[in-house]
């Protein structure tokens, strides 16, 4: 198989990925806002939850991981010399975070599968965000490469993590009133 068949494999397993994470965030609010419904009610939209959980993180998620990593490790083993460029070093930093970020997701299912998740609304909220933060870092470092500026970087991910946050309390404020 070429380098650029693996390489597109690796893009399209990516995209799994972070399709997968956002919808497992949304599924961890959608669960933790059914236990201000009535008893009948919770009880029928947690276990639809916990099943739409369960699929989406051992059909999606694991698998997209699984498959990321070792179309990823196939690539730096056909060109070892990414693992000398600063920009491979940081993305390969936000990786394991992102890998970390998917085991959090995994303890918060478990949570589900006990029948309430310790955390609370507003944080998963944040956490699901999280995600978002992950896939523009990950996509500009791996674009960008070397013609990035890690001061200014550092400053837009900075900026784009308060905008988040601001939108999130917003929500939380207005909306959600409603």
């Amino acid at each position: 198989m070429s380098y650029l068949a693996v390489k597109a494999l690796h893009f399209i397993f990516v995209i799994c990925w972070f399709a997968g994470l956002f919808y497992i965030g949304r599924i961890f609010i959608y669960y933790k806002e059914a236990e201000s419904k009535s008893e009948n009610e919770k009880i029928i939209l947690q276990n639809q939850f916990l099943v739409m959980a369960k699929r989406l993180m051992y059909i999606i998620l694991w698998p997209s991981v699984l498959l990321t990593s070792i179309f990823g490790w196939i690539m730096v083993f056909r060109n070892p010399a990414l693992l000398d460029l600063d920009w491979m070093k940081v993305k390969l930093v936000l990786v394991s975070l992102l890998l970390l970020y998917v085991i959090i997701c995994q303890f918060l299912l478990n949570q589900m599968k006990n029948g309430k998740i310790i955390v609370s609304e507003f944080k998963l909220r944040l956490f699901s965000e999280a995600a978002t933060l992950f896939l523009i870092s990950i996509v500009f470092i791996a674009t960008l490469k070397n013609n990035i500026s890690w001061i200014y970087a550092t400053l837009y991910f900075f900026i784009i993590s308060v905008t988040l946050m601001f939108l999130v309390r917003l929500y939380k404020k207005y909306i959600l009133k409603k």
